[in-house]
């Protein structure tokens, strides 16, 4: 009877003291789409994520009832870092949603003008650079900015109910949100502002390192043999610190029996771990405001790196010749970092002649008699002796040259429109990471979907005579990224190829740049009009090594900017439901496309081919 009570009384006390207008919240994933472009089209870095911010203590006065509640101690704030955006997971602070959703789309403006060189002023006096900033660039945003200004202050104390000290700092924020620049500094007071949302964090949350304790090195961090593949990441952030590792010999039962029903301080003790799983562990996880986290440079999970090895040479495909040496883009350095990656071309060791599998005959045969059609694409060839109509750009020329008195050989008026040939040149990199032995339904993995893929896209340019070649690619660490060779240029499609096709498994890693460099340089040797380079993944660059999140998207954007430099067109496929996160950084708005459903890809492949290329 005292539980049942005591949930009334709780939920009761805790509506009493809520602030939050819920019928008009705006979730961030309801508006994540819209802040990314606002962000990235106001000037921000492209390469940052969106994703939620973490709810931190302010200290600031608090009503009666929220004391009683034990409510609103936290409260979560914009900031931003090297790799993300970081924004509150739900606003629901004023009563209109149009304002909770401007509240989103204000942040992300102010966070597309924060640049690190400001980091010198104080707090406000930042954020007050920032606001002006934005409005001067972007002096649409006035009305809104106002309208946000309006209903802030509305939801703040007024100074007249507050002590001297905070009365005069509450008038100075006030000043400072109504008149941005006007305030230099804060005055001073016992207690914090009351949270401003229309600025950025005063103090962003970060990793403060332990005493005796670092950040672990490249070298450090190849020792790890166990990285999963494509770590799922955690939406949630948490504020953490690095802390000794026990060393297992110091261990105690300290409890005092009286607390158990009460509060009690956290005390450090050595709890020793063993090699079981604790189901319950990321249910824990979730209720901790703070993480203290210990490197113990001792492997957990050890059967997995029987898996992640190398096999041996025997058992390994054949590898051609010594490897290449490429560079790789450092996005912090700023700087290529030459002959930093080495990639091994691969040939399958136990690759039979194959044939095309019974299910996919019927789609193949179908689609060679669309793509047949292709070859018969007719073309305006222009600058001809006759033809058809006359040539406004040649006669144009003539007439230009032969009223400045010059008389050149003849060259021909006229244009006709013929049959032609296609001259362009494609090179596919398919991924095969580990990531591709995941089920996509119950008949398939993703790596049996893409070597359908591989199948039925080697039939369809096999019918237009297109020069083509296929390669997958999959890396462990920079030293060794595994190219593997499916159909060069100069080979025909035959049975030799279908056997590469049917022997590709499921690799190791994604270092996607290196793949990308390998790829340029092969099809900048094919002269062709034009040459597209495709890329089929299920997922964003990543490796062992620090060759996970901003690092390798970085990289990856600077190989496809090379490539691109080359006069190459660089265009994604990706099976990934969460690619449109970063593939527009990589790409560009128009340079990939998301296959909702990846059963799908073995027939839309081919088709989308045909329509870059059409």
């Amino acid at each position: 009877m005292e539980e049942f009570v005591g949930k009334i009384w709780h939920r009761f006390i805790t509506r009493a003291a809520s602030k939050e207008h819920e019928e008009a919240a705006v979730e961030l994933e309801d508006v994540r789409h819209a802040v990314g472009i606002m962000f990235r089209a106001l000037g921000g870095d492209g390469g940052l994520r969106v994703e939620t911010t973490l709810a931190t203590e302010h200290g600031t006065r608090r009503s009666m009832m929220q004391r009683i509640a034990g409510s609103h101690t936290r409260v979560e704030l914009a900031w931003r870092d090297d790799e993300t955006l970081r924004l509150p997971t739900r606003i629901a602070l004023f009563e209109q949603r149009e304002l909770n959703r401007d509240l989103y789309l204000w942040l992300a403006a102010m966070a597309a003008a924060d640049r690190p060189q400001d980091e010198r002023l104080p707090w406000s006096a930042h954020n007050q650079a920032m606001v002006q900033q934005t409005l001067t660039l972007f002096p649409g945003l006035q009305s809104r900015y106002r309208r946000l200004v309006e209903a802030q202050i509305g939801l703040r104390d007024t100074p007249e109910k507050l002590p001297e000290d905070e009365a005069q700092l509450e008038r100075a924020i006030r000043q400072a949100l109504q008149e941005p620049g006007s305030v230099d500094t804060l005055p001073r007071a016992k207690r914090p502002p009351q949270p401003v949302y229309l600025w950025l964090h005063p103090e962003p949350p970060m990793v403060r390192p332990g005493k005796g304790s670092g950040q672990p090195d490249e070298e450090d961090s190849e020792q790890d043999e166990n990285a999963n593949s494509k770590d799922v990441e955690q939406k949630r952030r948490y504020k953490a610190e690095e802390a000794e590792m026990p060393d297992g010999d110091d261990g105690l039962l300290g409890i005092r029996f009286e607390t158990i029903f009460s509060w009690a301080e956290y005390i450090k003790v050595d709890r020793t771990t063993d090699d079981e799983e604790d189901e319950n562990a990321a249910a824990v996880a979730e209720d901790l405001d703070h993480l203290s986290i210990a490197q113990d440079n001792q492997r957990t999970a050890s059967r997995l790196r029987f898996d992640l090895d190398l096999p041996s040479a025997e058992y390994d495909d054949i590898t051609l010749g010594e490897g290449i040496p490429l560079p790789e883009w450092d996005f912090k350095r700023g700087a290529l970092l030459p002959d930093h990656c080495r990639v091994q071309p691969m040939l399958a060791r136990n690759a039979d002649n194959g044939d095309l599998p019974g299910h996919l005959r019927r789609t193949a045969r179908r689609l060679r008699g669309q793509f047949e059609g292709l070859v018969q694409n007719r073309t305006w060839f222009r600058g001809q002796q006759d033809g058809s109509e006359i040539d406004m750009d040649a006669y144009l020329t003539f007439v230009t040259e032969r009223a400045q008195g010059q008389v050149g050989q003849t060259m021909g008026l006229y244009r006709d429109y013929r049959t032609g040939t296609r001259d362009l040149a494609c090179l596919l990199m398919a991924d095969l990471s580990l990531s591709t032995d995941a089920a996509v339904n119950n008949q398939a993995r993703v790596i049996d979907v893409i070597r359908d893929s591989l199948y039925l896209f080697s039939e369809a340019l096999d019918a237009t005579g297109d020069r083509f070649a296929m390669y997958g690619f999959s890396s462990r660490r920079r030293n060794h990224v595994r190219v593997h060779t499916l159909k060069e240029f100069q080979e025909r499609y035959n049975p030799d190829v279908r056997g590469r096709i049917e022997a590709i498994k499921p690799g190791y890693y994604t270092r996607m740049g290196a793949a990308i460099r390998y790829g340029t340089q092969l099809l900048s040797r094919q002269a062709a009009s034009r040459q597209l380079l495709l890329i089929l993944t299920d997922g964003k660059p990543n490796d062992l090594d620090r060759y996970e999140g901003r690092y390798g998207i970085e990289d990856t954007r600077m190989a496809l900017m090379e490539a691109r430099k080359e006069g190459l067109y660089p265009f994604c496929v990706t099976i990934d439901k969460e690619a449109r996160d970063y593939l527009p950084h990589l790409f560009g708005p128009g340079g990939y496309v998301v296959i909702r459903r990846p059963e799908e890809l073995p027939y839309r492949l081919p088709m989308l081919y045909a329509r870059l290329t059409g």
